[in-house]
């Protein structure tokens, strides 16, 4: 996966396929990676790769939202809770070694 070409996409669910957002994004040089619904007749091509990788980061935020504090957001400074993030990160990245 090419690291520059990966800040040209929009990952998105296929609740966002629709010939108009696809449209908007391609206007504005964004490569679209939205897998096609089921009732298209001709489905678009999609970068499988890409939308595999926004899935993991899908399921990591989620795996972070598990510690209350940080869903709860309990710090009032943006650095104490950008630290409790990496540490927390750490922690999940640690226990699934």
């Amino acid at each position: 996966m090419d690291p520059e070409n990966v800040l040209n996409q929009a990952a998105a669910d296929k609740g966002y396929d629709s010939d108009a957002i696809r449209e908007t994004l391609a206007a504005d040089g964004i490569d679209p990676v939205i897998p096609p619904k089921c009732n298209r007749r001709q489905p678009p091509a999609y970068d499988r790769q890409t939308y595999r990788e926004r899935n993991r980061v899908e399921r990591f935020f989620n795996k972070l939202k598990h510690f209350r504090r940080i869903a709860t957001r309990y710090d009032k400074l943006a650095d104490s809770f950008l630290a409790l993030v990496h540490l927390v990160t750490a922690f999940i990245f640690t226990r699934n070694s």
